[in-house]
């Protein structure tokens, strides 16, 4: 569904991918990980149109994406939440909710819309008229996430959910993008905690100083003597 195929992208005159190569096919649970300014957050600007690739292809359900404005790539069902979330902190969660949906014209398919995500995040149902800035960081999260929902994603980008979250939280959102993944939205983060995202998705890549180094299934990576010793501190 989403390949890229010897992406290099950077700013400017600074480059900072070269050649990444990856694939996530309908139904998986993917994550690329890797230490922080390893190019985690460019790949995704740049499958999402923030940025666009100096070389290599980004393609998306048979459609090239690499030329692309953001608005096209977002109205081609890809979804990026960033780790901020992108919120309004002075507007309510029901109105950032309904931020993600602006795409949507029919307001019977909005309110049902709705429904749905508050059906998914029961904490957000509870705090509808609270506006965004007064919650905890795990409830933001969520809510991004929600909102990202909101415009019927085919696939969703996640940065970083776990920055600035306890562990008990940090679970409790990759819990939830997991559920998400099940009911049929492809799932693509990038994170540093590369313990707890092994443990979560179906694969993953690592990306190191802008080049996948490695890839495999949670399992295959999680044995592997590499992954313990530089990730997982097993020597």
């Amino acid at each position: 569904m989403l390949k890229l195929d010897n992406v290099c992208a950077g700013y400017g005159k600074l480059d900072v991918l070269w050649d990444v190569s990856c694939e996530i096919k309908e139904g998986e649970f993917v994550a690329i990980v890797g230490p922080n300014g390893a190019g985690k957050t460019t790949t995704m600007r740049a499958i999402s149109g923030m940025i666009r690739p100096k070389s290599g292809q980004i393609i998306f359900n048979d459609e090239h994406l690499e030329n692309k404005s953001m608005k096209y790539i977002h109205d081609a069902g890809i979804s990026f939440i960033t780790d901020g979330g992108n919120l309004f902190p002075t507007m309510t969660v029901k109105e950032n909710l309904l931020m993600g949906a602006l795409n949507i014209r029919d307001k019977g398919k909005k309110s049902e819309l709705l429904d749905k995500v508050m059906a998914l995040f029961p904490r957000l149902g509870e705090r509808v008229n609270q506006d965004a800035g007064l919650m905890s960081g795990g409830e933001r999260k969520m809510l991004g996430i929600a909102r990202g929902l909101m415009s019927e994603p085919k696939l969703m980008l996640v940065d970083e959910p776990s920055l600035g979250l306890a562990p008990a939280v940090v679970l409790d959102v990759f819990r939830t993008l997991k559920g998400l993944s099940k009911e049929g939205v492809i799932v693509l983060l990038v994170e540093q905690n590369v313990n707890v995202t092994l443990k979560i998705v179906d694969r993953a890549y690592i990306l190191e100083q802008g080049m996948i180094r490695g890839q495999g299934t949670s399992e295959e990576l999680l044995s592997s003597e590499y992954v313990q010793k530089m990730y997982l501190g097993i020597e």
